[in-house]
């Protein structure tokens, strides 16, 4: 039975909404954004049934005005198909293609409770416990999800990813000789594939709600599609998703963990060489998902420093991509090149390093807990600051490089990345392997050192 209502405000639209499905009035408190969500918002409110009961629960929604419907059903599609399948979710409330007052494509779910920042989850006490076997219960969900009814999942896509990765990466028309390596080794070895699956597509943490007993929620479905389950197992051992721990499962466990996770839900247990294939895979793809976002800053479509510092990071996932693949040449280190300075000290990058220490030491912390945001982007200007500062201090190393290109025949590395895309020369050959290695590690030791400290494949 359908409520007679109107509606306005966010927070009418949601009341209308929820009555609607519940058939029965609903009372709505004042919504609150939270933080989260790159391309769609989210808020809380709290709402009180005609029994008085309450309860906290959230709303997705599209931004108004760039709505897309048909992503927003599949998203509701692939919820209930994972629930119905013991896949710990939020309960889908309601959900439409707009509502007066949420004028957009969005869903209403209960609110789970539980933990996602990474950090907490690494390292706090309080989760010491289930440390022990996250990355095995991380396995098992994996697992139930890749066991739902794909009857209802239609809509999703089910393309080559591999094929789907290069387009994006080609037609941003920016060549890069770690990418193509990337490309055609992953050609070159690809596993037998496996029969379709609701893969989930972006599993890690930072997407699953945890508390003190285990997993609580799998959230964010934006990216859900059809494919080779493996896909979701290798993109969770991908070394970004470590942030910045050494256990090579999302830095809390083992790949073992992982697969015995996998395997009591399924039966299933891919060999090392699927399980490698998939992680490199998901290397490649955020190497290539970096420099794309990248883009929307440096092309103009959004002006963002978030994006614009993304684009200093793609080389840590050149970095890792050759690791994984046993590529990493020993590159020798360039040579600091620092030119005799007219001016007294502090120099340009000493300044450069004594204002950004400033700013992380002792203006950060008095934003802390207060203004998250604001903090957030500073931490981001701190790190801007040190790469202008370290690159300064490296000095001039395109001679250098010069002469490994000409070695190959390459006017830049551009050239040789379009000479590896065609087989005019082959990624396994010495002096290919010594020049993308030593560009990869000249443009990392400025962009993040920190990252070179980590150098075991775990």
């Amino acid at each position: 039975m359908a409520v007679t209502h109107a509606a306005g405000s966010l927070g009418d639209g949601i009341r209308c909404a929820l009555s609607d499905a519940f058939g029965t009035e609903i009372t709505v408190g004042d919504p609150r954004q939270l933080t989260g969500g790159a391309s769609r918002q989210i808020w809380a409110v709290e709402i009180r049934g005609a029994d008085g009961r309450s309860q906290d629960v959230v709303l997705r929604r599209d931004p108004p005005g760039h709505g897309d419907a048909d992503r927003m059903r599949a998203e509701v599609a692939c919820l209930r198909a994972a629930s119905a399948v013991g896949v710990p979710v939020p309960a889908v409330l309601a959900s439409g293609d707009t509502a007066p007052g949420i004028d957009a494509p969005y869903l209403v779910m209960d609110m789970v409770v539980g933990e996602s920042i990474p950090r907490k989850l690494q390292r706090d006490p309080e989760f010491d416990d289930v440390r022990t076997h996250l990355a095995e219960d991380m396995g098992y969900v994996l697992g139930q999800i890749h066991s739902a009814d794909t009857g209802t999942l239609g809509m999703l896509d089910s393309g080559d990813p591999l094929d789907a990765l290069e387009a994006v990466y080609r037609g941003m028309d920016q060549p890069r000789p770690a990418v193509e390596v990337g490309l055609r080794w992953l050609r070159d070895n690809r596993p037998a594939k496996r029969p379709d699956a609701l893969v989930h597509g972006d599993f890690r943490l930072g997407n699953v709600l945890v508390d003190n007993a285990g997993i609580r929620g799998v959230l964010d479905w934006e990216l859900a599609h059809l494919g080779d389950p493996i896909e979701d197992l290798g993109w969770l051992c991908v070394r970004a998703w470590r942030f910045g721990a050494q256990p090579p499962v999302a830095g809390i466990g083992t790949r073992e963990q992982l697969l015995d996770g996998y395997e009591r839900a399924t039966g299933i247990r891919p060999s090392d060489a699927e399980l490698h294939w998939w992680e490199a895979y998901g290397t490649l793809r955020w190497l290539v998902l970096s420099q794309f976002q990248s883009q929307r800053h440096l092309g103009g479509a959004e002006n963002s420093i978030e994006l614009a510092a993304i684009g200093r990071r793609v080389c840590e996932s050149e970095y890792d991509l050759l690791l994984i693949l046993g590529l990493l040449d020993d590159a020798p280190s360039l040579p600091d090149v620092t030119a005799p300075s007219l001016h007294d000290r502090p120099s340009l990058s000493e300044i450069l390093e004594l204002v950004a220490g400033t700013l992380r030491d002792d203006v950060a912390p008095v934003l802390d807990g207060v203004h998250e945001r604001e903090r957030y982007l500073l931490r981001i200007c701190v790190n801007l600051l040190g790469i202008a500062g370290r690159e300064l201090g490296a000095g001039d190393s395109t001679e250098e490089l010069a002469d490994l290109l000409a070695a190959l025949d390459c006017t830049s590395e551009a050239d040789l990345a379009d000479r590896i895309r065609v087989g005019a020369v082959s990624y396994s050959d010495a002096a290919v392997r010594r020049l993308i290695s030593t560009s990869v590690l000249a443009r990392l030791r400025v962009a993040n050192p920190r990252h070179l400290l980590r150098l075991s494949h775990n």
